[in-house]
């Protein structure tokens, strides 16, 4: 694999500004989150349709790219997500235009598919073998790294094309556009600090005042894992954050008792913030949210699932993937009425409004079609008292 290395501010620049002429790029990270907070980007791979660049971030400033991510180049990635998180953080910006061939690959009957396998499905092309655990920040990379990371450009660009026509003969390439500008402007994925303790195992077990203190110590854990940029395990497991949570210390030797709990987590500041955090939560009133399809009214609750079955139905004769149509969280907030729902405009309501309000409304009712399949069948009236 032929590749050109990129380790000065001065080579970056000249780059992004040979890329700023180009209509597209193709683009991909590679980073570790394992030992910190926010994730480490190790490496950074562009292709046009010319060459292919592997650029040091732990060698160059990155500033640079700001201008070509802001620009109306196009961007081609693969699972963009987790990409554009790692951009967010390392580089304050992300492609003004996008291209995500998974996503665009679920409006031609593909789930989620891998890179690997829609190379060699579309392309026949093999992928380089690499090892999914390599240490990308180690320097230097050795030959078959730099192999494998080149790779993962190297035929993106093709790859768009192939999906592109197949999406423009279906008449899809609108539906996959709109879906690439959701996921570009979807929020950097984390965890609100107020909100972490909702994530812990057993917590709905969790009285009033244990959830208040859970809610109030995760809360603290949160926002100090951020400030040293560390695993939000290593600064309190979670087995100490419930354990805190059952036993509410008021003392440092209450604290040193409590479940999970070790010696660093009672000395100095960290033990009185700790109390602090106890003494805030057991002053809070803290409800768990609602479980997804609680917030409906009781009545309307067995529809998620009726309506869940017409989505799977619809996106298997489409072939289209389910997941692109709805997801049990756009269903409830559309059955709820929620007008900012995914499914209340755009392409998903000609898709499978009129179906769903059908479903609802007692219009329609899903048979089975007597080939493995559902129909959605037309129901009469059900004749006055």
């Amino acid at each position: 694999m032929t590749y050109r290395w990129i380790t000065t501010d001065a080579d970056l620049v000249a780059h992004v500004e040979r890329l700023l002429q180009q209509p597209r790029y193709a683009l991909d990270t590679e980073f570790h989150r394992e030992r910190t907070y926010f994730p480490k980007l190790a490496l950074l791979q562009i292709a046009d349709a010319e060459q292919i660049v592997l650029i040091d971030p732990l060698a160059c400033d990155l500033s640079p790219l700001k201008a070509l991510f802001e620009s109306e180049v196009l961007a081609v990635l693969h699972a963009a997500q987790q990409d554009l998180d790692v951009l967010t953080h390392a580089c304050g910006a992300i492609p003004r235009r996008l291209y995500d061939t998974q996503l665009a690959a679920g409006f031609l009957g593909y789930s989620t598919p891998s890179l690997v396998s829609l190379l060699q499905a579309e392309l026949k092309v093999p992928m380089a073998k690499g090892d999914r655990l390599t240490d990308w920040l180690r320097r230097p990379l050795s030959d078959e790294q730099c192999d494998y990371a080149a790779s993962d450009v190297a035929h993106l660009l093709l790859l768009q094309d192939t999906i592109e026509a197949q999406l423009a003969a279906e008449g899809r390439s609108e539906w996959a556009s709109a879906a690439c500008e959701e996921l570009r402007v979807k929020p950097v994925s984390g965890v609100d600090p107020g909100m972490a303790w909702s994530r812990l195992k057993d917590v709905r077990v969790l009285k009033a005042k244990a959830r208040g203190v859970a809610q109030a110590v995760a809360e603290w854990r949160e926002r100090r894992a951020m400030s040293l940029d560390s695993p939000v395990r290593q600064v309190l497991p979670d087995l100490a954050v419930l354990g805190i949570a059952q036993k509410q210390p008021r003392t440092i030797a209450d604290l040193a008792q409590c479940r999970g709990v070790d010696d660093r987590h009672t000395r100095g500041t960290v033990g009185k913030e700790l109390i602090a955090a106890v003494e805030t939560g057991l002053a809070a009133e803290v409800t768990m949210p609602a479980a997804e399809g609680e917030e409906l009214e009781r009545h309307m609750r067995p529809a998620v699932a009726l309506v869940s079955a017409w989505v799977g139905e619809v996106a298997r004769k489409q072939r289209v993937d389910a997941a692109l149509l709805a997801t049990r969280t756009d269903l409830v907030s559309f059955l709820r009425g929620d007008e900012t729902s995914r499914l209340a405009h755009g392409w998903r309501n000609e898709f499978l409004g009129d179906g769903i309000r059908r479903l609802v409304e007692g219009r329609s009712a899903l048979t089975f079609d007597g080939r493995g399949g559902l129909r959605l069948v037309d129901v009469s009236p059900e004749p006055a008292a």
